[in-house]
């Protein structure tokens, strides 16, 4: 047998249910062999209501990490965390290495629960060496907005302004996560290919336990297109994937409550619609 390899350059989250470990997992529920190169590891402090500490690995570490990772022949690969522009920097020329064109850009910028930038100068290093090289960037509204250089769209309209604006700065595909500040009656995200916007759609579930939703959703989409999807089918798929694994999401303590990553596999997904806009 052999398996698609799919790589994440992310952060690890010590609780288990984002970062590298939902890419795992995710990875592992779509039967690729998942590959890490670690740049961060973030912890939280029970004596502190869980609030989040990130320790960024020295970039000998990283380098070395994916010159052990390249050399296995990757298949798909996306990133997390970065929360330095010489890690944004070094990843970039990873993935220029590895000559792929599947890559999923996941602009992490902030912890769960956090409400600003790590580090204000990530921004600009992501639109440089990352954009180009996105065949998907999945932005949350925050993100998007970021990277847009512009306000933090809240409704349909506004993602569509931004998706464009991404694109143009080098993202071949863009899909925007709505989320829970999105003015919209159901889950929605927006998927837009530089010619066409899809809306996709599923109904809302109403939990607080979707820790990993943003990982799990792009490391879905990355496991997709190493098994062979063509982009618009990775994120649709994904979408059933993040769905269903919201939906089942389970409380791991009093702060914190992870996505469960086998429920598609398991129990199935919930419907999800696409729609051209």
């Amino acid at each position: 047998m052999t398996l698609k390899k799919t790589l994440t350059i992310a952060g690890s989250d010590t609780s288990g249910g984002a970062g590298i470990q939902a890419d795992l997992k995710t990875f592992q529920e779509h039967g690729t062999y998942g590959i890490t190169a670690l740049t961060v590891v973030a912890t939280m402090d029970p004596d502190n209501n869980w609030s989040h500490s990130v320790y960024s690995l020295p970039i000998d570490v990283v380098k070395a990490q994916l010159k052990t990772a390249l050399s296995t022949g990757i298949d798909a690969i996306k990133t997390g965390m970065l929360s330095t522009e010489e890690a944004i920097q070094t990843a970039g020329e990873a993935i220029e290495e590895s000559r792929l064109d599947h890559v999923v850009i996941d602009p992490v910028m902030v912890c769960k629960g956090e409400d600003e930038v790590l580090n204000p100068g990530t921004v600009d290093a992501m639109v440089k060496y990352l954009l180009p090289k996105a065949e998907i960037v999945t932005p949350n509204l925050f993100e998007a907005g970021q990277l847009a250089g512009m306000k933090t769209p809240t409704t349909i309209e506004q993602m569509k302004s931004v998706a464009e604006k991404l694109h143009s700065l080098g993202a071949r595909n863009v899909v925007i996560k709505g989320g829970k500040q999105l003015q919209h009656d159901k889950a929605a995200d927006l998927f837009y290919d530089g010619k066409t916007f899809t809306l996709l759609e599923a109904e809302k579930t109403d939990t607080h336990y979707n820790h990993g939703a943003g990982c799990t959703f792009a490391a879905a989409m990355t496991a997709n297109l190493a098994n062979g999807l063509s982009v618009k089918e990775a994120v649709l798929e994904a979408k059933k994937f993040v769905s269903a694994a919201i939906a089942n999401g389970w409380k791991l303590n009093e702060y914190v409550g992870p996505v469960l990553h086998g429920a598609k596999n398991k129990v199935g997904a919930p419907d999800v619609t696409a729609t051209e806009i």
